[in-house]
């Protein structure tokens, strides 16, 4: 039986990429390896319990002895590597944090499997296959054409450096002890099981109980916007049919300025659920946060030439069926909104958020 080891699987891309592979592969054992913090929901896997093919273990990818007991107990042929600190908010209020998870605990992975697939008989049927983000490219102007895969590194936030530092790793363990990776860089996902501090969910939470939704700046900010079921597709055709020690980019074809998300994100809404009024009154502009990155966009010609894949559901669509899944879960959105989330939301919006009603003119 195939083993395979998934970092980060109780997070957002983690759960619903576990549910995908169940449905894919229904003969692999599915190992979740996650800490558990503010993203990470058991919940998100209710549909797990009681299924022998799957393990759930709660720890820290950067214990370097968990890990290496994890390789020793278990006949892991594959790693997909979500677990990360992704919030680029967070990041700026705590850098530290990032960089121990992000490169400290991708380097414990990394030296865990080169340890475990050292016989090279053994090794040439795994994978070691490292989720990373278009953040990593740094900013395009409104000109610029989407980033390929030998772009320049250029990271302006700590996450993103981090994430940068990570990739990096990953293609050292490549090149130089021949390890089986293989690195993806994706744009903004969005999706069912979304921790709701991203976008798209805050804003339909905000929307919801009728408070403001911040948007930075002008909301010219533009993003290319990735329905998280393309993006599990895509990971999964790499993770078995990519060339180890290559990079593919993943986009969703969908560049559009923030502030015009959440518009069709609030007529969607409006189109679901009526009777809520005009929503666009809830927007507020605040004070841009810093190093705001203008744009992101990523080329997707070598995934598409080498695999095959491109993305199949549109923005609209992916909106809709966002919504109406979100809708249908009020009971999971509640829980994982705790006291945690709030406070974090009151120290980067203040009474921005938590207000009732529209903005004031």
């Amino acid at each position: 039986m195939t083993c395979v080891l998934v970092t980060g699987g109780a997070g957002f891309i983690g759960a619903n990429f576990l549910y995908f592979l169940r449905q894919e592969h229904p003969d692999w054992h599915l190992l979740n390896l996650d800490l558990l913090t503010y993203a990470g929901n058991l919940e998100s896997l209710s549909g797990f319990q009681d299924d022998a093919r799957y393990t759930f273990v709660r720890g820290d990818i950067a214990d370097r002895a968990l890990v290496e007991d994890l390789f020793t107990r278990y006949p892991i042929t594959r790693v997909v590597h979500f677990a990360a600190e992704s919030h680029v908010d967070r990041s700026i209020l705590d850098p530290g944090v990032f960089v121990r998870t992000n490169v400290i605990g991708t380097h414990t992975l990394l030296e865990a499997a080169r340890q475990a697939w050292k016989d090279p008989a053994a090794a040439s049927s795994c994978r070691f296959l490292h989720v990373s983000t278009d953040e990593v490219y740094g900013s395009l102007g409104p000109g610029d054409p989407p980033v390929t895969e030998t772009a320049p590194y250029a990271p302006r936030s700590p996450y993103a450096a981090s994430k940068a530092g990570a990739d990096f790793l990953a293609r050292a363990y490549f090149h130089t002890y021949g390890l089986p990776v293989l690195v993806t860089n994706c744009t903004n996902n969005y999706g069912p099981y979304q921790f709701p501090e991203k976008l798209i969910p805050f804003c339909l939470c905000q929307a919801l109980e009728g408070k403001p939704i911040p948007i930075y700046g002008q909301g010219t900010n533009v993003r290319d916007w990735l329905f998280v079921e393309d993006h599990c597709q895509a990971l999964a055709q790499v993770l078995e049919q990519g060339r180890v020690g290559e990079t593919y980019n993943i986009g969703g074809l969908s560049e559009m300025a923030n502030l015009d998300v959440v518009r069709l994100l609030l007529d969607s809404l409006q189109e679901l659920r009526p009777g809520l009024g005009d929503l666009t009154r809830l927007i507020t502009l605040v004070p841009d946060r810093p190093g705001h990155d203008w744009r992101y966009a990523l080329n997707i010609d070598k995934i598409q030439a080498q695999l095959g894949w491109r993305p199949r559901v549109t923005l609209a669509a992916g909106l809709k069926r966002t919504i109406a899944w979100y809708l249908s879960h009020q009971d999971w959105l509640d829980r994982v909104r705790s006291q945690v989330y709030r406070d974090f939301l009151q120290q980067q919006y203040g009474a921005r958020v938590t207000g009732k009603g529209g903005p004031k003119p």
